[in-house]
């Protein structure tokens, strides 16, 4: 039988915890952990109402299981749907996380906003804009 075929981000963090719970804020809900090398968060799966899904795992696995270097800075766009988009970015730093680019009405009919998680990677925040 073949397996359930997915696909979600795994994003990169020093401290899985602290960028996992920044995305709790946003409606993403653990739903599996495995310990890292010191004992603390290693790996934490995440999902959201709809299916959406992302993973947070340490530095340290694409050098053990790739043999890749993660790069500095900003590894990612993550682009989230949320309910109210002034509401999230609000909340945003009181999670760790800081406003890049206030929210704005966008010509396709979008709301977005740009906040960074507490790593400094970025998340568009975004829901459609309310009709007239």
């Amino acid at each position: 039988m073949m397996a359930s075929l997915r696909a979600f981000p795994v994003l990169y963090a020093r401290d899985v915890e602290l960028v996992a719970g920044f995305y709790a804020t946003l409606g993403f809900v653990e739903h599996f952990r495995l310990p890292g090398a010191d004992g603390a968060a290693g790996f934490i799966a995440m999902r959201r109402e709809g299916g959406a899904e992302l993973a947070v795992t340490t530095e340290d696995s694409p050098r053990m299981l790739a043999g890749v270097e993660p790069g500095p800075g900003p590894r990612h766009e993550l682009f989230v749907y949320v309910d109210d988009v002034d509401a999230a970015m609000a909340g945003a730093p009181a999670a760790g996380g800081r406003v890049l680019k206030q929210a704005a009405d966008m010509p396709w009919g979008e709301r977005v906003g740009f906040v960074a998680d507490p790593e400094g990677n970025v998340a568009s925040l975004a829901a459609p804009v309310s009709a007239p």
